[in-house]
């Protein structure tokens, strides 16, 4: 399967970069994290809406390839898919078809996760790279980004929160 990439080397990108620890070994994080129910831990973050549910995921999230519609808390919804997955070290997405404000601000996003050893857990790193549409750089890097971090900080550190609660839990 060829999967047409939304940004290549020549564009001129706004990354937002995001970091953070947890006690779970990066093998244990990625396995909790990488398909982790989007509603769980997408909160709304004003003025981000958060996520309601998910629809039409084409098959399993665990390689490249597969589709899915994030619905948000707001009525606007967004078309997600998985670009890159290497088990137990990273993963990465790209969102297009945003029907909300982003839609008239980013041609779409990548978002790209890794998992780091950091001594007996992980450092968790996630990157949302914007790719907007002529004339709006500025807006995503000027005003936007600050927005949009503590979107990332909050939903972060939900997901590792849950992550490392759900690994202390008995299996059923």
């Amino acid at each position: 399967m060829t999967i047409d990439l939304l940004i290549g080397a020549a564009d001129n990108t706004v990354p937002i970069t995001i970091q953070q620890r947890s006690s779970l070994a990066p093998a244990d994080a990625f396995r909790l994290i990488m398909p982790i129910d989007l509603p769980t831990v997408f909160h709304r973050v004003a003025p981000f809406p958060g996520v309601r549910s998910v629809l039409n995921q084409t098959e399993s999230w665990d390689h490249p390839g597969p589709t899915r519609n994030p619905q948000f808390d707001d009525g606007s919804q967004a078309d997600e898919q998985l670009t890159e997955c290497v088990e137990g070290v990273s993963f990465a997405y790209q969102l297009t078809g945003f029907t909300n404000v982003l839609s008239r601000l980013a041609a779409g996003v990548r978002g790209e996760w890794n998992f780091n050893p950091d001594g007996n857990g992980t450092l968790i790193r996630w990157t949302y790279e914007f790719k907007p549409l002529p004339g709006r750089r500025w807006i995503i890097a000027g005003p936007f980004a600050p927005l949009w971090r503590r979107y990332m900080v909050a939903a972060l550190d939900r997901m590792v929160q849950w992550s490392e609660a759900a690994a202390q839990r008995p299996v059923a």
